[in-house]
């Protein structure tokens, strides 16, 4: 999945497949996490977010299945 880099303290980059509203995030540690059944709008949101780890605590950690891949 093709990712966008952001300016994050945090997060490195993010991608979103449209097919499988499937949000992806790298993190600067090297991590990539995968979460599942994401509605475009709240990847759009975290893009436009000007916090994306507080985003990401606020609105997907603990509402979206997700893998480490």
């Amino acid at each position: 999945m093709e990712r966008t880099p952001v300016n994050s303290s945090n997060i490195s980059s993010i991608g979103y497949d449209e097919d499988t509203n499937t949000l992806e995030i790298e993190f600067h540690n090297g991590g990539v996490y995968q979460y599942f059944d994401v509605p475009f709008a709240v990847y759009d949101g975290m893009m436009e977010a000007d916090s994306k780890g507080q985003y990401l605590a606020q609105q997907i950690k603990g509402h979206f299945r997700y893998v480490k891949v």
